[in-house]
């Protein structure tokens, strides 16, 4: 069974601790005759040893769950003067415990007196309060630099995140694609090759101000896919479906800017999409969640992948600090669930 431990330095308290309470507090209730006499020496020591540690472990049993009942950085001062009190009131127990155990057995050179009883609980009040310190002190120094580890985590993961973002904005691929596809309506048909011309520059405009903010409306976002989806479609004709339910309200809500650019990207990018093995990607808003899908026909060659695009969108929601997108595959279909905030 394994015992219940209130530090990673527990054994290391226990010994440095326990010698220096069992000694005091033997010597406060017996006097010099437990260091003089090797029955009582012996008697008091293994007495005291072993309800200190009971008494140890109550108190480590104790911390443990008022941290479960305390967690929350507010609740510091309940949970710490909860803690020391229930401490104190366990340690001074086991301490009067001790001393009316040696009465019962008449551990030799051992006389009862209520005042060494009281200077013994004060004594054991004083090291309750102590170990209690130094624990806290442990506790809260683990915690800042788990703290710190997290900011340095998350600020590592917002430089990323706008550094992915500053890739997608001046992705020379998609460009190249896209100017590629420009160039060949130019000559076939010259007004779809105006609107082309127009939704690339819309695309272009929001890819710039994307940065501006770290949230946007799934209105705005929709609103931008709609010429993203423009061009693509240019590039691929009826073997790309995009297919978009929004309930009514939820375009209100928030998601950071090219979430939904990046999950087509990689629907795109990632499997095939042929007039007879078309590709759908469905995007269906409920309450205050958005589900991105798409029907799963990888390509048989391997594309390189960075994993860009996910790492980009998780990055970005952790940062936030809310509820964490869901990846799912099924072996037919891919989907992403984001939060929308």
């Amino acid at each position: 069974m394994k015992l219940p431990a209130y530090s990673r330095y527990d054994s290391l308290l226990q010994a440095v601790v326990l010698p220096l309470h069992i000694g005091s507090l033997n010597w406060i209730f017996i006097g010099n005759e437990y260091w003089s006499n090797e029955t009582t020496f012996g008697f008091a020591t293994f007495i005291t040893l072993v309800i200190t540690f009971v008494n140890w472990l109550v108190n480590n049993t104790i911390s443990l769950r008022l941290h479960g009942w305390y967690p929350e950085p507010g609740q510091y001062f309940a949970r710490i003067g909860r803690q020391t009190v229930a401490c104190l009131f366990s340690s001074c127990t086991h301490s009067c415990l001790i001393f009316s155990l040696y009465k019962l057995i008449n551990l030799p050179g051992f006389i009862p007196n209520v005042y060494r009883l009281g200077f013994g609980v004060l004594s054991t009040a004083a090291f309750v309060l102590l170990v209690v310190a130094i624990y806290e002190g442990i506790h809260n120094f683990s915690y800042w630099q788990q703290s710190r580890r997290e900011v340095d985590t998350l600020s590592r993961a917002q430089l990323q995140a706008q550094l992915d973002t500053m890739r997608q904005q001046v992705n020379p691929h998609f460009l190249f694609n896209s100017l590629t596809s420009l160039i060949s309506l130019i000559d076939e048909d010259p007004r779809q090759a105006s609107t082309f011309a127009e939704e690339l520059s819309t695309v272009y405009r929001y890819l710039l101000r994307s940065n501006e903010c770290s949230l946007t409306s799934l209105a705005n976002e929709l609103e931008f896919i709609q010429s993203y989806y423009h061009l693509l479609k240019t590039r691929h004709g009826d073997a790309l479906t995009l297919v978009t339910r929004v309930q009514p309200g939820a375009e209100l809500y928030q998601l950071p800017p090219l979430t939904l650019q990046l999950l087509i990207e990689n629907a795109v990018k990632h499997n095939v999409v042929l007039p007879d093995q078309p590709l759908t990607v469905s995007l269906t808003a409920i309450g205050q969640q958005l589900i991105v899908s798409n029907n799963l026909q990888r390509k048989q060659s391997r594309i390189l992948s960075t994993g860009i695009g996910l790492s980009n969108i998780l990055a970005r929601y952790q940062a936030l600090g809310d509820i964490q997108p869901v990846v799912e595959e099924d072996g037919q279909e891919f989907k992403v669930t984001l939060p929308l905030l």
